[in-house]
């Protein structure tokens, strides 16, 4: 397909059918062999032939029939041509265009069929031997120039000219050879392109749908627990609920705007969540009973859309799944800012000692059911940070806990040197 979007179809079969080319090499020896003839009673202006007629009949026959291997032993036919050539130059005929015929032929298809090397190798060879014998055994009135440039520009003008079309058909060829390539591997890449934008899709989903829906979980499991003893309780948390749900819609609506824009970067900002959202973020999980400590370190820089928004979701699905799988109600994030890369860890302490009820009314948690949660969070954490170009280590704390640890690229610093040239 060319830049203009027109689809470009090279058939990859010969364009020549094989009984055309039979026809075509049946109708060229007797075409030729009349043109050898023809040649062979040409004479110089004033003389009379100084050969007999009947050898150039017999070498013309012998060069014409020898064109019929030229497709599969051009080598063979350039030698039988061209000793037939200086033959009949020997004999005493003029070694016109016309008596050269069949060489000339023989000479282009061998130029067409082998390497440069080769036609220029037989075209010299072809050339030194017609010009030594038009040098001794010509006619004797025959000018000089004319046994010197006669056969040398007869026979290198069928080897240029063939040398040409084969480097055109190996063109034509490799455009043809790319052309079947992308063939091929347009359908691979229509479906690798798919199946990532489908993984993107799921990644973003999941990070929005699996927060909003843990947090409503826990909160409408402690509205029930408190509903007859704790009316007032229940209420309080049943207004938080019905945030927790409107800011799921809100971040759905953002989410999908964001998967039908059509990339800018500027629009896609102002609605993509980062790391200026994390103190919001933070005290969403302070409904269901985590408390989440912020600690920085370095100079704080901005990171790119991408990163920010991976950030971001690391951090949301790893609070997520300390709210879904451990018994702490404790998490501390910590962002660590280098020259080249930014440093978030997300952990928890290892507090299965300490009573559900003990945090207060409103914070029902679940037991434990693994350290690090399950399902599809891991992996896609995993993947946005591969796709930002980092890279994320999860596990287990050596003094208990678990503990996500993500390293992005941050963008490269400009430095301006300012230099004072009174100073210098």
């Amino acid at each position: 397909m060319d830049p203009y979007g027109t689809t470009i179809t090279l058939s990859t079969t010969d364009p020549i059918p094989q009984a055309l080319r039979r026809a075509a090499d049946a109708a060229l020896v007797p075409t030729l062999f009349a043109c050898s003839i023809s040649g062979s009673l040409i004479t110089l202006p004033g003389q009379g032939p100084d050969a007999p007629w009947w050898p150039g009949v017999l070498l013309a026959g012998a060069s014409c029939l020898a064109l019929l291997g030229r497709r599969t032993r051009p080598r063979t036919t350039v030698v039988v041509t061209l000793m037939c050539s200086v033959a009949a130059c020997a004999i005493g005929y003029l070694p016109t265009v016309l008596l050269l015929a069949p060489s000339v032929v023989a000479l282009y298809s061998l130029a067409v069929r082998t390497s440069r090397r080769t036609a220029n190798s037989f075209t010299l060879a072809g050339v030194a031997a017609l010009v030594l014998t038009g040098l001794v055994a010509g006619p004797d009135g025959e000018p000089l120039v004319l046994k010197l440039l006669g056969p040398t520009a007869w026979l290198l003008l069928p080897t240029s000219l063939g040398t040409a079309t084969r480097l055109r058909g190996a063109y034509l060829e490799a455009v043809r050879a790319r052309a079947e390539h992308a063939e091929r591997t347009r359908d691979e890449e229509a479906k690798r392109r798919v199946t990532e934008e489908r993984m993107r899709i799921a990644r973003d989903l999941h990070d929005v749908v699996a927060h909003h829906l843990v947090l409503a979980n826990l909160q409408a499991t402690t509205v029930g627990r408190l509903v007859r003893t704790r009316p007032d309780e229940a209420a309080r948390l049943v207004t938080e609920l019905s945030g927790t749900t409107a800011s799921a819609m809100r971040e759905l609506k953002a989410t999908v705007g964001l998967l039908r824009a059509d990339g800018e970067e500027g629009k896609a900002a102002d609605t993509t969540p980062g790391l200026a959202r994390l103190p919001e973020l933070s005290a969403s999980f302070a409904h269901a009973g985590l408390t989440v400590t912020v600690t920085s370190e370095g100079e704080a820089r901005p990171l790119s859309v991408g990163a920010d928004l991976t950030a971001y979701r690391i951090i949301q699905e790893a609070l997520t799944n300390v709210t879904k799988h451990a018994s702490t109600r404790t998490a501390d994030i910590h962002l660590a800012y280098t020259s080249t890369r930014l440093r978030l860890t997300v952990s928890n302490d290892d507090d299965n000692d300490n009573d559900n009820d003990a945090a207060g009314p409103g914070t029902a948690r679940p037991r434990p059911s693994s350290s690090g949660g399950g399902g599809y969070g891991l992996l896609g954490m995993r993947e946005r940070a591969h796709s930002a170009g980092g890279h994320l280590r999860v596990g287990a704390r050596p003094d208990g806990g678990f503990e996500v640890v993500a390293e992005l690229p941050l963008p490269a610093l400009d430095i301006d040197i300012d230099l004072d040239i009174d100073q210098i």
